[in-house]
Order: C-alpha cells, then structure tokens, then sequence
C-alpha cells in the first residue's frame, strides 16, 4: 500500500473544509483543547489525597451512638 499522494491530501482537505466549514472545524478545535485541559486539571487533582466520604451506613450509626448516650 502507498503513502497517500498530496493531491489526495488536498481533495480530502477541501471536502472537509466544504462539509464543516471554518467556523465548525475552529469550534471542534476548541472544545477539544479546552477538553484536554479539564482532563489534565482531572489528573492533576487525582494526585491529591482524597477525602474520606461518610457513607449513609456511618452516619445513621453515629446517629444511633448519640441516642443511645443520651
């Protein structure tokens, strides 16, 4: 199989500019960058020791603690 010619790369290039337009296609770009973006801020926040998060179990049974205390 051979290596596509640059006047396939212009044919497909155009038909994608005429399908999208230019506005679309910057659009995409853009929700794609700011996608990336919010993924890494995703990883980076992963890194960070999670907070412990009480599980209804847990508090209806510290809720039943302090009724018995009381």
């Amino acid at each position: 199989m051979h290596a596509p010619s640059i006047w396939g790369i212009l044919v497909v290039a155009v038909v994608v500019i005429l399908l999208f337009g230019r506005g679309k296609i910057s659009g995409m770009m853009g929700e794609v960058a700011s996608g990336i973006k919010a993924f890494q801020k995703g990883m980076r926040d992963d890194d960070k020791p999670a907070e412990r998060i009480q599980t209804t179990a847990e508090v209806d049974a510290r809720e039943v603690d302090k009724s018995k205390d009381a």
